[in-house]
């Protein structure tokens, strides 16, 4: 198995780890969803681009579940590495910004905060990338999809704060 990694307990409980603390995060941000979702939210007026409820989880399923697989091959190579520890450092601060987005628009109802705090956490994605690439490639390339969407869903949130003044 030359440039392999042998598959090990170790190695799948490693890898449901990894995925599994990205769909925590998942269930906290859906749960401040929740908490709009079937209320406020369908009071806003919004873009004609914007995808329907379904479409938005199925997407964010497949997202947390790459970013889950990019973790894991990072935290597959040498965590006394002071690049994976960085890039470790940052998935977490871009993990943690996604679940405050879904506080300040659906819990706070602050389509202003949250369109601020998008910034900071496309920053956050961006970096995140570039550090995993130094480590991983694959673990980059599965990061792509997600900033492609929070790119869209950034462009979504402005449309809706300018359409309910």
């Amino acid at each position: 198995m030359t440039g392999q990694k042998k598959i090990t307990g170790t190695r799948v409980l490693l890898f449901v780890l990894s995925v599994g603390i990205c769909y925590i995060a998942a269930a906290i941000g859906s749960y401040f969803t929740s908490l709009s979702v079937g209320s406020w939210y369908p009071t806003l007026v919004k873009p004609p681009v914007a995808p329907p409820a379904w479409v938005i989880g199925a997407v964010w399923t497949i997202l947390f579940l790459l970013m889950g697989i990019a973790l894991f091959l990072v935290l597959g190579q040498d965590r006394s590495s002071p690049a994976v520890r960085r890039g470790i450092g940052l998935f977490t601060v871009q993990l943690a910004l996604n679940v405050l987005w879904s506080l300040l628009f659906f819990g706070l109802r602050s389509p202003t905060l949250a369109l601020w705090e998008m910034l900071v956490l496309w920053l956050a994605i961006a970096a995140t990338i570039w550090q995993f690439q130094k480590i991983s490639r694959p673990s980059a390339y599965l990061l792509v999809p997600y900033i492609g969407w929070v790119s869209f869903a950034t462009v979504l949130t402005a449309w809706i704060l300018v359409l309910n003044p």
